[in-house]
Formats: structure tokens, C-alpha cells, sequence
């Protein structure tokens, strides 16, 4: 496919717009077979239950906004039923045998694969990304957590912790933009080691958490053990401030991570927030899967990833070639209505998080950034894949989380040079580094401050291995033997 560039000139402005020269047909996925419900509860004890108010909150699929349903608002009393029904429920989970555990864990595993259709289906139309990634990434990797996780029900010994212990309640909260398999990270580990959970997901995002919930209970798991409790910032105050949660897990922005840090108090915490990663490309890099990668790492998702690689430093020597394939890649990247199986791109999850982009965008071009961008409809839920060229680390756009599709580019000339320029930020979660030269690549793996470094790759995710960040991304592991190790602690023998 041929793709065609136009410049469209808007003052002093000029932004180049890549346009695709083929059109696809539309192949949307069959939902008929979905059942769409008018009300969705609170899941506590076992039970599908309103709120004790009474009051609910609309949740609208972002692509059309068009309602889904209308939700549970759980407030504080909400919240203390739960976390009681939890410490009742995890006294039940933690008396049933390791390997009985683990079966009804490899079960819900299981149930989430025959209704993974179920789940994508609904996870697209909460959220807004393409059914595609919810089919192939999101949904998945959710069940290989609960897979995977099961094994270490009566392993918790190999965690290093001495006489491992359940911690009793686990407060989770989770964000919208991954919100079954962000669940999944918090719920499964908690449960394989004796936990109960109490979960809070984000308020424009709840419907695949409390399916998750059903499902739970279907594989066997005991009433009260996990509890999801929807509705907004206050909800997830409550819970984490509730004397009877002993241990939070949250992801998310910065600014609520700070100040959960300080509610948490001396009771443990796990804290994955944003990040602001870079792609690092040297010139002896296989230049077309670099190219694949830098796409991945940034417009996986909308760009709507903490870990997203929103830097792309570039040398010198190979600038402008790659930008030019980049472009030309941009033009293969189709934005458009998140149930077509043809989509890479799909809608933004709200009008405020796309407004904001759009100002982070506006602002780079204010200060110098020149802007190379695809092509998206014509809507305030959609943002095209957007390059920012000229960008250097005095930018706001270089050092402020945009979330969103929105690459900003900038050079350097020696490794020394790539790993300063990578390391001038705040946060420290993910990095990605190209080259053929192993030793080179590894060499600056070390140098840089972040959780996650990967190698002629990126956004590559496995149960079995860590992920988190240092400095302002957060605190802790999730994943692997050290996530599992947060959720246990050491008992008197």
C-alpha cells in the first residue's frame, strides 16, 4: 500500500498530514450474541447488590457515547460492608488446602478463556481501544495471570519471605485504561497468597471487573473473598483509609499515588504509576523492527499506557531516514470505530482525557514542535497518530505524561549522550533500547533509571517476570516471584 502526504498550512503552523491510499472494508465483530444489561451492580459477599444510597452513575461507551448502563455508586458504607464481608471471606479462602486454592484459581483461568469473546467484546465498548487488543492482548494476558498465579498457591515458601502469611484485606484500585488485566494483576497474586480483595476499579471503566467477579464465584471461589465496589475517587479514598485493609495495591496517576503513600501509613503498599518511556535507536539497529517497536511502544493502546514509549531518541546519523519510515508506517495505522477487527486505534476513552492531549499537543507546537500526524474521524473521541519532530528535553511535552498517541522526537550523537537525555525526567518505569550490538545495548540497559529496560523490543508483558518502576512511576513489583512476594508477609514459627 502507497500512502499520499499533504501539508495543510494554518497560519505559521504546518502540519503534515499522512494519508493512507488504500481503504478497508469494514469488519465489524458480531456482538449479537452479547447481552447488554441495563443495570450493573456492586459485587459484595457473593452477591450482585445496589448501593446502600441508592445511587447509580452512567457507564458510556467513549467511541459513540452511548449508554451501557447505569452502575452502582458505592460510598464509605459500601466500602466497610465489603471489607467485613473480606475479612470473613479471606478467614474461609486462607482455611481451604493450597492445592484446592489453586484449582479454583486454574478455573477461573479457565472460565476467563471459554468467555474471553464475552470479555473482550465488553472490555471494547467500556473502554474505547480496539477489539483487536482486547482480543489478543488484553484478555489473554489476564488469564495467563490467574494461570500462572495458581501455581504458587502452596509454592509461597519460594517467595523468600519466612513462614509466608496472608496479609488479610487487600485494598486494590485500578485505572481505566487497562481495566481486566490491571484487575487481574492485583486479584490474582492477592489470592495466591491467602488474600482477600476488596477492588475498586476507575468509574468509566467497571463493567469487565464485576463480569470478573461472576466468574470468580462460578470457579468455586468464596463468598466475600472478592468484593468490587464501583464509583468515583471517594470510593477509592475510603477504601484505602478503611482501618480493616492491610495492605493497598493501586495504578495510576502520580499525584493520587503520593498522596495514597501517605495514607497507607506503615501498612504495606504496592504503587505502579505514570512513566514517560524512551525509545533509544542507534544506527546499527535492524531499522524495520525498530520502526515496529517505536510504533508498538507508543500507539498501543491510544497511547493510553504508563509504560508507553512517548521519547523516541534517535542518532543522528539514521534521523531523518527514520522519521521518514515512520511516517510511512503512520499512514498503515487505521483509527476508527473500536469493533471493527480492522481497527489499530481506537477511540479515546473520554472527551477530558482527548482534550488534554490535544492541549499537551498544542503547547509542543507553541514551543517549536513541528507535527506529522495520520489521519483519524473526524470526532472529539478520536486523536490520529501524532509525531512531534523537533522536540528537545526543555519541552513540556518531553518531560509531562501525555497519555495518549503522541510521539515526541528528538536526537543524540554518542550512547553517553542517549542515556542523559533519557534519564532527564522525573519518572523512571520503562526504557526500550535497539542496536545489533549486544554488549552496547546492555551497556546502557545499566545506565538507565528506570524499572523496565527492554532490548530490540517493547511493551512485552509475561506473568513470570516484574514490572514496575523507581523515582516518581512508583513502588514495588507486580509480576513474578518479587510481585508475589507483596503479597505475603513473614510469620512467627
Amino acid at each position: 500500500m502507497s500512502e499520499k502526504i499533504s501539508i495543510q498550512e494554518n497560519g505559521d503552523e504546518d502540519r503534515v498530514v499522512v494519508e493512507p491510499a488504500m481503504k478497508y472494508d469494514v469488519a465489524r465483530e458480531d456482538i449479537t450474541f452479547h447481552t447488554p444489561r441495563t443495570e450493573w451492580y456492586a459485587f459484595i459477599n457473593g452477591e450482585s447488590v445496589s448501593a446502600i444510597d441508592g445511587t447509580w452513575f452512567e457507564s458510556t461507551n467513549p467511541a459513540t457515547g452511548e449508554s451501557l448502563g447505569r452502575v452502582a455508586r458505592c460510598g464509605a458504607q459500601d466500602v466497610d460492608i465489603a471489607v467485613r464481608s473480606a475479612q470473613v471471606g479471606q478467614q474461609r479462602w486462607v482455611a481451604m488446602d493450597p492445592s484446592e486454592r489453586s484449582e479454583v484459581m486454574y478455573r477461573i483461568s479457565r472460565i476467563m478463556q471459554e468467555r474471553a469473546r464475552e470479555f473482550a467484546v465488553l472490555e471494547t465498548l467500556d473502554n474505547g481501544k480496539s477489539i483487536r487488543e482486547t482480543r489478543d492482548v488484553d484478555v489473554p494476558l489476564a488469564a495467563e495471570w490467574f494461570f500462572s498465579h495458581a501455581g504458587w498457591c502452596d509454592k509461597l515458601e519460594w517467595t523468600g519471605v519466612r513462614n509466608p502469611q496472608p496479609h488479610g484485606v487487600v485494598g486494590a484500585v485500578v485505572p481505566w485504561n487497562f481495566p481486566l488485566l490491571m484487575a487481574a494483576w492485583k486479584i490474582a497474586p492477592a489470592l495466591a497468597g491467602g488474600n482477600s480483595v476488596v477492588l475498586k476499579p476507575a468509574e468509566t471503566t467497571p463493567l469487565t471487573a464485576l463480569l470478573l467477579a461472576e466468574v470468580c464465584r462460578d470457579a468455586g471461589l468464596p463468598n466475600g473473598v472478592l468484593n468490587v465496589i464501583p464509583g468515583y475517587g471517594d470510593t477509592g479514598e475510603a477504601l484505602m483509609r478503611h482501618p480493616g485493609v492491610s495492605k493497598l495495591a493501586f495504578t495510576g496517576s502520580t499525584a493520587v499515588g503520593k498522596k495514597l503513600r501517605s495514607i497507607a501509613g506503615e501498612r504495606p503498599i504496592t504503587l505502579e504509576l505514570g512513566g514517560k518511556g524512551s525509545n533509544i535507536v542507534f544506527a546499527d539497529c535492524d531499522i524495520d523492527a525498530a520502526v515496529e517497536g517505536v510504533v508498538w511502544g507508543i500507539y498501543m493502546n491510544q497511547g493510553h499506557v504508563c509504560c508507553a514509549g512517548s521519547r523516541l531518541i534517535v542518532q543522528e546519523s539514521i534521523h531523518d531516514d527514520f522519521v521518514q519510515r515512520l511516517e510511512s508506517r503512520m499512514a498503515r495505522i487505521r483509527v476508527g470505530d473500536p469493533m471493527d477487527k480492522n481497527t489499530d486505534m481506537g477511540a479515546i476513552n473520554s472527551t477530558r482525557q482527548a482534550d488534554m492531549i490535544r492541549g499537551h499537543i498544542a503547547r509542543a507546537v507553541e514551543q517549536g514542535a513541528y507535527v506529522i500526524e495520520g489521519v483519524a474521524p473526524q470526532s472529539s473521541c478520536y486523536i490520529a497518530p501524532t509525531m512531534l519532530v523537533g522536540v528537545h528535553p526543555g519541552m513540556d511535552v518531553w518531560q509531562d505524561e501525555v497519555f495518549g498517541p503522541v510521539l515526541s522526537v528528538s536526537s543524540f550523537r554518542t550512547a553517553e549522550e542517549a542515556v542523559e537525555i533519557a534519564n532527564r525526567t522525573r519518572y523512571g518505569l520503562a526504557n526500550g533500547v535497539w542496536s545489533s550490538d549486544g554488549a552496547l545495548a546492555l551497556w546502557v540497559a545499566s545506565k538507565l533509571r528506570s524499572g523496565v529496560v527492554w532490548l530490540n523490543t517493547y511493551n512485552m508483558f509475561d506473568s513470570s517476570s516484574p514490572f514496575g518502576g523507581v523515582r516518581e512511576s512508583g513502588y514495588g513489583r507486580e509480576g513474578g516471584v518479587t510481585g508475589m512476594r507483596a503479597y505475603v508477609k513473614g510469620g512467627a514459627r
